[in-house]
């Protein structure tokens, strides 16, 4: 059977046919243009699933279903968007909004539980049936897998893990709250972490292989300038580690899954990132007599969107 699953991002939506395997058929991309009326972003989506469908020379019988990834909490049962901050969304019926359009049966969840989802099953966490998986990007996302299903909690917000509190009366968030776990352990703070740390001391490698702009330090800039001895990178970067070791062990400590998976741009450290993160929480783990949860990085990359959007459609991933 075939799928359609969307990735909706905030600068692009992504779309591709999915079969059986995990395998993308075929796939597009639009902009997205947040900014602009939900009517208007659903109606481009529903041009560019049936784009996507042409493209791959299918026919809308030939799709079982779609399967959608939205920023913010997402009712399911309904169709719904019942918050999307970066989008300014509250309440949005998308569901209804895009079958004007395309008459097939709509799934929708999370971005971020839906990447969570694919991993599990087709990417570093295949065979395991309890995983989470964090994206440490602009925000840190998370996906909960429990006995192979989807978990987002009574509300709909179950798998917001980056607003975790983890510093009281802490840094600002975009939530509202203060002291986010996602103001700590996203590529976000540590490159708000390195800026700060550049004008206390101009003269570190972070600076100079972000050609002397502030401006231009990325994640991947404070890594190379740890990775060259850089004592101020060091420091930055392993209280990044610090941070994201805390709220893994809560995480573990509720939930005590299989195996965290860990994506986004930061996990491009690869073992950089890993080695410390792992030793960090196995020195913090209240249960040290037992093995705990398996820690490795994301293997499908941008795909996963696409992939476990597509695999809501199937609906068996649901509790």
């Amino acid at each position: 059977m075939l799928y359609v699953g969307v990735d909706l991002g905030g600068t692009k939506m992504a779309a591709g046919i999915i079969d059986d395997s995990g395998r993308i058929l075929v796939r597009d991309t639009m902009p997205t243009g947040r900014e602009r009326p939900f009517e208007v972003i659903a109606a481009d989506m529903a041009k560019l699933i049936l784009s996507v469908i042409q493209k791959g020379g299918y026919a809308i019988d030939d799709i079982s279903g779609i399967g959608i990834g939205s920023p913010g909490a997402i009712d399911n049962t309904n169709g719904i968007v019942i918050f999307a901050n970066n989008f300014g969304w509250h309440d949005v019926p998308l569901r209804s909004e895009l079958q004007k359009y395309i008459d097939l049966p709509i799934y929708m969840e999370n971005d971020a539980t839906v990447a969570g989802l694919a991993e599990s099953v087709y990417g570093a966490g295949k065979g395991v049936k309890n995983a989470i998986t964090l994206t440490l990007g602009t925000g840190l996302g998370g996906g909960i897998i429990i006995n192979g299903h989807i978990y987002s909690g009574s509300h709909h917000v179950g798998s917001e893990l980056g607003h975790l509190i983890v510093e009281i009366n802490g840094r600002q968030c975009t939530c509202g709250n203060r002291g986010c776990w996602e103001q700590y352990a996203s590529a976000t703070a540590l490159i708000t972490a390195g800026k700060e740390a550049v004008l206390k001391y101009p003269d570190s490698l972070i600076l100079k292989f972000a050609d002397g702009d502030p401006e231009k330090i990325t994640a991947k800039t404070i890594e190379d300038a740890a990775r060259a001895g850089d004592a101020v990178a060091v420091e930055v970067f392993d209280e990044y580690v610090y941070y994201l070791t805390m709220g893994i062990i809560s995480i573990i400590n509720a939930f005590d899954p299989e195996m965290i998976i860990i994506g986004g741009g930061v996990s491009g450290a690869g073992d950089f990132l890993l080695k410390p993160l792992t030793e960090r929480v196995k020195e913090h783990i209240f249960y040290k007599e037992l093995d705990f949860a398996d820690i490795k990085l994301a293997e499908l990359g941008n795909d996963a969107g696409i992939i476990g959007a597509a695999m809501l459609a199937t609906d068996k991933y649901f509790i």
